[in-house]
């Protein structure tokens, strides 16, 4: 009996004569290495994050109504969508409207995973444990299936941040402080615009200057964002002559990426 196509229903709900998305035949072999997982901010019908891990061949999927929340004490709800090919991961455009899922996509956190145990087993028995080296997501998360009532058709899951070293205390922090691509830089606006990730402003030529050819300039590939320095409160200060003291100043921290000529 010949195994079924984990695509299948990928396939069967887009018109790839009018979508960009990635389109193949069938599930091929993960690459060797760590399992990559990300996550798609996708402006659809509603504002939603697809949570993705690659497991298999393909990317098994999750639609995160609210976002992921790194807070342990929230649930965020998961609806398990269909598998999507491992080359989805790096999509980020405009779905056109009327075809399935249309809306802005934006490739909103990306890197790679651990599973804390057998991820069949754990799809079997709706629990799945791992983390996350991600941009912005990172340490331990547990995805739980919930109970299914009569004539759900599809499967619900909950999205759950482990109590660990990389957990915070607000809700929603993850989804209000991070809005643009960590692939590009752009915005949802700039993504549905086609704008590149940064366009250098020119002065118009006077009328005894002529314009000068430009030269077709290489897209840029910026370092992937390090969180800045933040400090922590302390009740007291470390004593000792290993330690040296530094006022802190309150404002704003700023981080700027440059590469073949370009700033972000």
């Amino acid at each position: 009996m010949a195994a079924p196509d984990k695509l299948a229903e990928y396939e069967t709900r887009r018109d790839f004569e009018k979508t960009k998305e990635p389109k193949r035949g069938r599930a091929r072999k993960s690459r060797a290495g760590a399992l990559k997982f990300v996550v798609q901010k996708h402006d659809a019908r509603r504002l939603h994050f697809d949570f993705r891990l690659e497991w298999d061949g393909v990317l098994l999927s999750w639609a995160v109504t609210r976002g992921p929340s790194d807070d342990p004490g929230e649930k965020r709800l998961a609806v398990r969508t269909e598998d999507h090919p491992l080359d989805y991961a790096d999509f980020e455009g405009t779905i056109p409207k009327g075809q399935y899922g249309g809306g802005t996509v934006m490739v909103w956190d990306a890197g790679s995973w651990e599973p804390l145990h057998d991820p069949e087993e754990g799809l079997k028995e709706g629990k799945l444990h791992f983390r996350l080296k991600g941009e912005r997501m990172q340490g331990g998360w547990a995805l739980v299936r919930m109970r299914g009532r009569r004539g759900e058709k599809r499967e619900n899951w909950l999205l759950i941040k482990e109590r660990d070293d990389k957990a915070g205390e607000e809700p929603d922090r993850l989804t209000e402080d991070f809005e643009d691509s960590v692939t590009t830089g752009r915005s949802f606006s700039e993504i549905e615009a086609g704008h590149d990730v940064w366009k250098r402003r020119t002065k118009k030529p006077t009328d005894k200057q002529q314009p000068a050819k430009k030269k077709p300039r290489a897209k840029a590939k910026f370092p992937a964002f390090r969180k800045p320095q933040l400090a922590t409160l302390y009740d007291e200060a470390p004593d000792g002559e290993d330690w040296i003291h530094e006022t802190k100043f309150d404002g704003y921290r700023c981080i700027a990426a440059i590469s073949n000529g370009q700033a972000r």
